[in-house]
């Protein structure tokens, strides 16, 4: 019992992950960070574990590589534009407002770099709320 009377004990604080609007949030900013990959390398993909049964019905956990789908786009003109997704659902940016001009293919990661800090910021959330929201 001496040994327990050593150590420190707390109560454990409420974990992150268990708030929707820092879920949301952080999945934001990760889904961003794939986006911002993908501008460099187009042939980006991530690894993702899957679980399939054999012919004798056994599980096995497999690695696949997974295609990030580009969240943007060419207009009619040549120029660039950017939907922020959550999600299926796009997100309203401002009033009926959903994609952002980026313009040349030059200006894309900039873009997705302050696409990052707005949403690390909270600048987003509001935006995120909603379309959690209207999904239900």
């Amino acid at each position: 019992m001496s040994n327990m009377k050593s150590l420190s004990l707390i109560v454990a604080p409420t974990s992150s992950n268990l708030n929707p609007k820092l879920r949301r949030r952080q999945n934001l900013i990760d889904r961003l960070e794939e986006q911002r990959e993908l501008a460099k390398d187009p042939y980006y993909t991530v690894t993702a574990r899957r679980w399939i049964k054999d012919t004798e019905g056994v599980k096995q956990l497999i690695e696949v590589q997974k295609h990030i789908k580009p969240w943007w786009r060419k207009d009619a003109t040549g120029s660039l534009y950017m939907i922020l997704k959550s999600g299926l659902k796009r997100l309203v940016l401002d009033k009926g407002m959903t994609a952002i001009s980026v313009g040349t293919p030059d200006n894309l990661e900039g873009v997705i770099v302050t696409l990052l800090a707005a949403a690390k910021a909270g600048e987003l959330d509001g935006a995120l709320e909603k379309t959690s929201f209207s999904s239900k």
